[in-house]
């Protein structure tokens, strides 16, 4: 790696001037820029007016001691990443104990070798140079990361509209398809279906995207939890009949929340394809509303596929896992349960599941009251 001394600034704190002569000429032959000072005042002046990158310090400077100087100068926001070499004829095991503790990085011994003065100072530089490269990358990293998720959100958006569209159209086509009885009914099912899982991946993108920017809008407002649930149901009934899949409706009226409404679309549109996915042919999901003390509790229960303990811990490890999809890396545990837990709890909500292997899941979710409606 190299590296351009002359970008350096490095002071020689030191009251000898011989020794700080001897000290500049030797930095300043490597092109290090080099400042001097006799003691503390001096010290503390060059560092208000100039960056410094590296600090040689004297211990013995008559009134001041290099020891309590360093110390004072690391217990200082400004000046506490500066490294401190010490130039002192002190060896013993305590001076050099004392000179580490006070925030010292090395020892430079008198009366100094050139070679060993330079090889120890070049050495932090390197240090100096390998930090400020590492925090160049990460700030280009970031950026990259920024501009990826603008991007991600950028996509997301534009083409959830058409696929919304989309959507709306194989829906008419598959009430038509079914009143004239044209034999095309599961050929549009199928296009619903895929129309379906296209915008639930887009509007899960959008969503994760602009939370990990912080531009995502979070707009609580009253919801009547049963009408809303029935809506989504009636939006996913093609690919629940695909697979011949009964969704039983058992809803207590009268519960309302306050909460997002299209965050709270995309959690239970979540939470239901996962049911689909994971239930046999010719099977039967439940999904059950009903009020849990000041709670609102929603409960999708099928009797698919299941999951393992271990399978288990893991989707609930992966899940917690703030602002990350790629962790979510087996079929059907990604980003959309990363939502619906993760918008949950944003809500003041608790997310839970328990499942057992080859008999079914439970996902479910409990959401604050905002009061109960009274339909008499």
């Amino acid at each position: 790696m190299e590296i351009d001394f002359s970008m350096y600034n490095i002071l020689i704190v030191e009251d000898s001037e011989l020794n700080l002569f001897v000290l500049k000429e030797i930095l300043e032959r490597e092109h290090f820029n080099v400042f001097t000072a006799s003691g503390a005042k001096g010290a503390f002046e060059n560092l208000q007016q100039q960056r410094i990158d590296l600090i040689l310090m004297d211990v013995m400077m008559g009134n001041t001691n290099g020891f309590d100087l360093t110390k004072e100068l690391k217990s200082m926001e400004l000046y506490k990443h500066i490294p401190v070499l010490f130039i002192t004829s002190l060896k013993s095991p305590d001076d050099v104990v004392r000179g580490f503790d006070s925030g010292g990085v090395d020892y430079i011994p008198k009366p100094f070798n050139k070679k060993e003065l330079l090889q120890r100072i070049k050495h932090q530089i390197k240090l100096i140079e390998s930090g400020n490269t590492i925090a160049k990358q990460t700030a280009q990293l970031q950026e990259a990361i920024l501009n990826r998720d603008s991007m991600y959100a950028i996509l997301a958006h534009d083409l959830r509209s058409p696929i919304s569209s989309l959507k709306m159209i194989l829906n008419i086509l598959t009430m038509s398809a079914e009143e004239r009885n044209t034999g095309y009914g599961n050929m549009v099912n199928t296009g619903n279906d895929i129309a379906e899982q296209l915008f639930s991946v887009l509007d899960n993108l959008l969503k994760w995207t602009k939370n990990s920017l912080g531009v995502l809008s979070y707009m609580p407002q009253e919801i009547e939890i049963d009408e809303m649930i029935k809506g989504v149901v009636e939006t996913l009934q093609p690919t629940a009949k695909l697979k011949n899949i009964e969704i039983q409706l058992t809803l207590q009226p009268g519960l309302q929340i306050f909460f997002d409404a299209d965050i709270m679309k995309s959690i239970l549109r979540n939470l239901l394809i996962n049911a689909v996915k994971f239930s046999h042919e010719n099977s039967l999901i439940k999904l059950n509303l009903s009020r849990d003390g000041d709670d609102a509790m929603v409960e999708f229960i099928d009797t698919g596929v299941g999951m393992s303990v271990d399978a288990q811990r893991q989707l609930l490890d992966q899940m917690k896992e703030e602002g990350k999809i790629t962790p979510m890396r087996d079929k059907g545990k990604g980003l959309g349960l990363w939502i619906v837990y993760h918008f949950i709890q944003r809500g003041g909500g608790t997310f839970f599941f328990e499942s057992e292997e080859n008999r079914g899941s439970r996902f479910g979710f409990c959401v604050p009251l905002e009061h109960t409606i009274d339909n008499h």
